[in-house]
């Protein structure tokens, strides 16, 4: 990653958000010229700019995607993109669905003409694992721009602007998070609520993330989607390893703390899948990735041309899914969790 962001103006939108305000603590450590933090939230800003008081080199703007003018403005001189703004809670979205089109789609639309028009190096967007086979808005809208931004390199005409998309699992400890929840819940001495005791999900750690995002702005040729290869986990045993862990910190004995089964909320679902088949026919992977290539023809890399990705590979046809992986066990989630300092 050396010199990929070194003297670059660099434009971070949902710049106070979990992912995002990683993302501009560890641009901070490579020399960027400036880290613009774009976000819609004055209250967080204000703290994060507390926080971050002796870089000189972070300019803290107001505004949302939403706004194209704004956006535009924010956007002068930028080199380099990593949109992370986006509504991202399922239920919320479920409840609001045109909200949720109005930042997602139309959010990341406005970015894509943005840049394109300041003639920006890169875009990195961040998406999610609901956008394969979708079952709810948060996962449709994010599916729509994904394909927005892949799409974008294909009609971007003489512009340099290179675009891609990287594709989480569940981030632990992330605001929201199910492990901040469990948390709470312990700290209350009461039940832990669980949805399904046989639901799992694909989880990586704030610092994977981030590590992600970077990769991927190192790599992206055009188009691509690029995918963490991560564990998964039954939500009844991550509980169970919470419980044990935090109970006696709060002064409670693990025994104490019960847990209920609440049932599905809207728009969940019991397993998610971070790659589809059709898309793993085409996909090329690494040790630690997959490379999932645009489904329009872009260039040479689009038709599966692996020397493109060094140490890269032609995929198997298989579908990623946390319904068929095998799940951490209980220690090895302990060991997870401690090794990322999330404990």
């Amino acid at each position: 990653m050396m010199n990929t962001f070194e003297n670059k103006v660099i434009l971070v939108t949902g710049g106070v958000g979990s992912i995002g305000s990683e993302i501009v603590r560890q641009l901070l450590q490579d020399k960027p010229k400036q880290v613009r933090v774009f976000d819609n939230r004055e209250t967080e800003e204000f703290h994060m700019q507390n926080e971050l008081a002796h870089h000189p080199s972070v300019r803290f703007l107001i505004g949302d995607v939403r706004d194209k003018g704004r956006l535009r403005l924010a956007m002068e001189n930028v080199d380099i993109v990593f949109h992370a703004a986006a509504l991202k809670h399922v239920p919320a979205c479920e409840y609001n669905p045109f909200e949720a089109v109005k930042t997602n789609v139309h959010g990341t639309q406005n970015l894509i003409d943005c840049a394109l028009e300041q003639d920006v190096e890169k875009v990195i967007n961040i998406s999610t694992d609901k956008v394969t086979n979708p079952i709810n808005t948060m996962g449709a809208t994010k599916l729509l721009a994904e394909r927005l931004v892949s799409a974008a390199q294909y009609y971007r005409g003489s512009k340099r602007t290179i675009f891609c998309s990287v594709r989480f699992g569940n981030v632990l400890k992330s605001r929201g998070s199910v492990i901040e929840l469990f948390e709470e819940q312990i700290r209350k001495g009461g039940k832990i609520t669980l949805t399904d005791r046989n639901m799992t999900r694909f989880f990586m750690s704030v610092r994977q993330a981030v590590g992600l995002v970077f990769e991927a702005a190192q790599r992206a040729q055009g188009g691509e989607i690029f995918i963490f290869k991560m564990p998964v986990i039954r939500l009844e045993d991550l509980a169970g390893v919470v419980v044990e862990e935090l109970a006696p910190k709060h002064g409670k004995k693990p025994a104490q703390i019960k847990t209920e089964v609440i049932g599905l909320r809207p728009g969940e679902r019991l397993y998610e899948d971070l790659m589809t088949e059709e898309e793993a026919e085409t996909a090329l992977e690494t040790d630690e990735l997959f490379i999932v290539l645009p489904s329009i023809v872009l260039a040479p890399q689009a038709k599966g041309a692996s020397g493109s990705y060094p140490q890269a590979k032609k995929a198997g046809a298989r579908r990623y899914s946390s319904r068929t992986g095998k799940p951490l066990a209980k220690e090895e989630i302990r060991v997870l969790l401690k090794r990322e300092q999330l404990l």
